[in-house]
This record gives C-alpha cells, structure tokens and sequence, in this order.
C-alpha cells in the first residue's frame, strides 16, 4: 500500500503552541566511526533517545565532542519538507571536528543522516501555517571508553530532531555585554561549535535575564575593543534604511561561528543591491547602527533595541529602545523565512526537498543485538 509523503503534522501537538522545548518523536539517526576501519557506519534509525554510553568516553570526560543546529519546514500546501542549507552545517561541523580533534564527518553522509531523521520524523514537521520548523541537531563525539588524554578508538554521530517554536521570539530584546567573561581565547576555539564555548556562559546570561536582559554580547577577548557576537548568535549591525538601501555590517573575527543564518541574511542583502561589510566592529561604532539584530538557527533574526555595557554606563539604543522591530530587520527576517518556508523563489538554491525513505535504505535497531561501540547497547545493522 502506497502512503502519500509527508503525512500530516501529528494530531498530539497544541501546534498553536509548540514552545521551544524537547519534545519525543519516532527516533534519531546513529552512524558509528571506528580508526580500524577507517570509515562511517550507515545510518541507523534509533527510536530510543537514551544512550548507553560507557562513562569513560571522552566526549563525557575531555569535551570531544561538537555539534549543529538547522531546520526544516512545510511548504505552504504542507506538501513538501524542506532543509535549510545542510551542506553549509555538513561543512562546519567538519570545522568543529578539527578543533576537537575527530575524524570529520563526509558531507553528503552528513546530508543523508539528516535527511534520513527529518522524513522519518515528517509528522512532527509543524504545519506550515504556524511559521514553526522542525529543528535538527547533529551531534559528534568521542564515544568509545578511553582513560589517557589519547584518541579513542570509535565516534557517534547523532541526529535528532524535534518540533520547535521560536527561540526568542521576535520581539526587540535588551542585550548585555559581559565584561568579566571571556567566550573564547585570542587563539582558542571561538569558532567551533562546541559544548565548552556554551556551558561556560549560562550563569551569566542567566544572571543577565534577570535583570532585564535577554541576550548577551561578547568583545573580543585580546583588546575588547571589537565585536565578537552575542553567547548564542551572530551579530549583525546595519546603517541606513530600506527605502535608500541599508548597509549590513558583520565582525570579520576568527573566534567567531561562521552563522549560516547570518550568512544567508548578508547573501539576502547583496541580492537586493545593499551593501556588506566584513570586517572588524569597533565598539565605538555600536552608537552609529540604525538598527542591530542577532542572527542564529534557532533564534531566526532577533531585533536588539539596545545594548548595555556597565563600566562605561553606556546604553546604545536602536528604534529608540522601544518593543518594535526596525524596517530592515522586518523585511530581511521576512525574505529569510519566505525562503525557508518556500513562500519566496529560492534562486540561492539553499533548501533541499525531503522525500520518503524505503526501509531498505537505511538501518534500524535491533534488541537483540549485543552492545558495540557503546551507544544503546545494540550493534549497528548493515543495510541489506
């Protein structure tokens, strides 16, 4: 019996309010790396989230690991399922694998990891009308049980997935610029996505929330005196207004993530005919922007009405501080999620169509099994 693809958004979600928090759907995608063989298992669909993971594996214990964030969403017959630039991500976590020493994962099995985990999971894409996604988070790390500070043996690859709502919303937010931390060495790792660029931050952006502050700023660790990006995305400053053509300004740093949103809104831009700067942003500049806004996968594009930093007793407000965005972080947050939601042309080429998956082409658990690599106590099946 043939069944049409994708099914309908599930009938269990209040997807009127889906929030922005874990959810459980059908299963995720494992692919295991052994130094012995040299290559990747395929990819295996897992239904349980849990892992059972050997205590001693250096993603645990040495921070060997890195991970992703993308989405997919409906189109807007809710016929169709598409992925946000995957090769970009496939390209980065490579990037944050070398900072962490892992064997890189190949992009396209990358690719196919992620899209083997969205359409097996295709009810639980959001109904297009919603404006929500499906988020997608890829995760490498060092798996197998290791003592020294050496190589382990094996690595997981993961991919879950799961509805979402916005992250932040898209009212205009006050952000803080933390003086007393420090994101990323000179010559450290600020432009891997890592765990250990993230964790560290949450006691201050925790703190920072309540005092009013919804996001936090970082400068860059050697001078502060230039822009890095803010703890969870990109910062994008911008001159000007539509009507004339705006100029959207991003840091040129190297402790920076390479934001494939950020990357997207400035390629957005450059089709419109405005102008766009890569290059270092001085703080003092932080007055001149009509408008600044943080640019990330889960947060889309947040307006920031304002930003603090203490020890001047500087407040730079944008749009006069107030709770509406500014007209270039609407039209621009527009065209992006038109392009992600398949409502506007895509002539970047950027999405990627999800299709159905026959059973025999990817690989699925077994109970049975006994346990290898030490990831859910199975071994991973060979496809047919």
């Amino acid at each position: 019996m043939t069944t049409s693809f994708p099914p309908p958004p599930v009938n269990t979600i209040d997807w009127d309010d889906i929030g922005f928090r874990v959810r459980e759907v059908n299963g995720h995608i494992e692919s295991q790396y052994s130094v012995h063989t040299g290559r990747w298992t395929p990819p295996k669909f897992v239904e349980d989230p849990f892992l059972r993971l050997h205590g001693m594996a250096p993603g645990l214990n040495y921070g060997m690991q890195c991970y992703e964030g993308l989405k997919a969403s409906r189109g807007p017959d809710d016929k169709t399922i598409g992925i946000f630039r995957p090769q970009r991500n496939a390209e980065r976590i490579q990037h944050s694998a070398s900072f962490v020493s892992m064997p890189e994962v190949p992009v396209e099995h990358f690719k196919q990891c992620v899209h083997l985990a969205v359409s097996l999971n295709a009810e639980f894409v959001p109904p297009h009308r919603t404006g929500a996604s499906m988020y997608v988070r890829p995760l490498l790390f060092g798996s197998s049980a290791q003592l020294g500070l050496d190589p382990p043996e094996e690595y997981t690859f993961l991919v879950y997935v799961m509805p979402t709502g916005v992250y932040h919303g898209v009212h205009p937010v006050a952000a803080l610029i933390l003086e007393d931390f420090d994101r990323a060495a000179p010559e450290g790792t600020g432009s891997a996505k890592i765990g250990g660029n993230y964790a560290p931050v949450l006691r201050h952006s925790g703190k920072a929330k309540k005092e009013g502050f919804g996001i936090t700023l970082h400068l860059d660790s050697r001078t502060r005196s230039e822009i890095d990006e803010f703890s969870t995305s990109g910062f994008i400053g911008i001159h000007g207004n539509p009507d004339q053509g705006c100029t959207i300004v991003v840091p040129d740093s190297k402790n920076v993530i390479k934001s494939v949103t950020s990357d997207s809104i400035c390629e957005i831009a450059k089709s419109w005919g405005w102008k766009v700067e890569q290059r270092p942003i001085k703080y003092d500049e932080l007055p001149t922007f009509t408008e600044v806004a943080a640019a990330g996968t889960a947060a889309a594009l947040v307006p920031i009405k304002s930003i603090t930093m203490r020890s001047k007793n500087d407040v730079f407000k944008y749009q006069g501080g107030g709770d509406e965005p500014g007209p270039a972080v609407v039209k621009l947050l527009g065209q992006l999620k038109g392009l992600q939601q398949g409502r506007v042309k895509d002539d970047f080429g950027w999405v990627e169509q999800v299709r159905q998956y026959k059973p025999d082409e990817y690989a699925t658990d077994g109970a049975s099994e006994r346990a290898q690599n030490g990831i859910n106590g199975r071994t991973p099946n060979q496809l047919p």
